[in-house]
Order: C-alpha cells, then structure tokens, then sequence
C-alpha cells in the first residue's frame, strides 16, 4: 500500500535557544511572531516620534532666527519671505530630526530586542528583564565615554527600563496573559492540535492497511481449498 508521507509533529521547543531562534522563524503562514512584529512596529514609532521630538523644536527655532536675521533682506513679497522662513526651518526640521530619529529608533529597538529576547529565553516576563534590557542598552549607548560614562549609562538605563516594564506588566495585567504566556499558550494549542491530526491520519492508514493485506490474503485462501 501507499506508504505515510508525513511524520509526527515536531515538538515543542524545550530550551531557552530554542525558543530564541523561534523568534526569528516564519509559521505555516509565513509570518513571524508577535512579539517579533512588534519589535519592528516599535521600531518605526520610535522614528517618528524621535523625529518630530527633535525637529519640531529645531524647525521653530531656526525659523524664528532666521526671520531675526532677514529684517535687511528684501524680498519680492510677502509670499516669498514666509516661503524662505519655512526652508530655513525645513531644513533645521530635516537635519535635527534625523539625529533623534536614529538613535531613539536605535535605542528602542536594541531594548526591545533584549527584553523580549530575554522573556523567550527565560520563558516569562518580569521587570528583572526590561530592566537588564535597559541597563544593556544605556552601557551600549555610552560606553566610548569611558568607565564613567558607562556607569552613567547603566544608570539611566536601569531608571527607563524598570518603569518601562512596570507600566508593560499593567496593561499585561488588565489583558490577563503577556505575550510570552499567548505565545506559549497558542504554540501548545497548536501542537496538539497537529498531534491529533496526526494520531487521526495513522489510524486511517493502519486501517487501510488492515484492509489491503486481508484483500491480498483471501484468494490464497481460496486456491488452498479448491487443492
């Protein structure tokens, strides 16, 4: 008979590199998982809104200082005056925003990656990990000013990243469940589900099989009586 082209459903990752390396590995759809997502949606907001911290404040500032100094120019208009006052702040808006934009994006990506790195391996998520993530991430940030600048960075670290998780395992706590538990909770849900699917599709082949040797051994049978 046909012979079973499909084995039993690998199991569920035990050890904390097993777990790690799932972060980065795409399902059955082709999708990473959730907590990988967010890392990079986190990614993208904290661009948009280092950009606008850092090139608000200087687009204003160099618009204003630029009107200071125009007061001798002449201009053909009115239009044309307001129009330069804005380049001038677009291009403080540009530069100043940028410097922020990375390194706030830099910053939360790095304490992002740690801190879930660090629930996955661990298998939970607690405060301990966000604020390792930030120590990690403040040491990183300033470590080429030397010891004291990586003490300081350690420090400042530490100060974002424990009320950082402390306002995350809130709005854990009013979901119910963190995202490590939603992950384990579904990965095991899915498992047995594919177990069962499994156990299911054995059952029909071992019958079929059942069925095939006894369809091959009644004209033997036969033969033998008609002898």
């Amino acid at each position: 008979g046909a012979q079973t082209g499909f084995g039993r459903p690998a199991p569920l990752p035990q050890t904390g590199w097993e777990r790690l390396s799932e972060l980065w590995r795409r399902d059955e759809r082709q999708q990473f998982p959730e907590e990988t997502v967010n890392i990079f949606k986190s990614a993208f907001t904290a661009g948009v809104v280092g950009w606008l911290y850092g090139g608000l404040p200087a687009f204003v500032s160099a618009r204003k200082a630029y009107i200071e100094r125009s007061h001798g120019e002449l201009f053909q208009n009115r239009a044309d005056a307001v129009q330069s006052a804005h380049r001038a702040g677009l291009r403080s808006f540009i530069r100043y925003g940028w410097r922020w934009s990375w390194r706030v994006t830099a910053f939360a990506t790095i304490f992002n990656v740690v801190s879930t790195g660090l629930s996955a391996y661990r298998d939970k998520t607690t405060i301990s990990n966000f604020a390792a993530a930030g120590a990690f991430t403040g040491a990183l940030f300033r470590m080429h000013l030397g010891l004291q600048g990586l003490a300081g960075g350690i420090m400042f670290g530490t100060a974002f990243g424990i009320p950082a998780g402390g306002l995350l395992m809130a709005m854990y706590g009013l979901v119910g469940e963190t995202l490590q538990d939603k992950r384990s909770r579904e990965r095991r849900e899915l498992y047995e589900q594919k177990l069962a699917e499994w156990q299911s599709r054995l059952n029909v082949t071992e019958v079929l099989g059942q069925t095939e040797n006894n369809a091959q051994g009644r004209p033997e049978t036969e033969r033998k009586r008609e002898l």
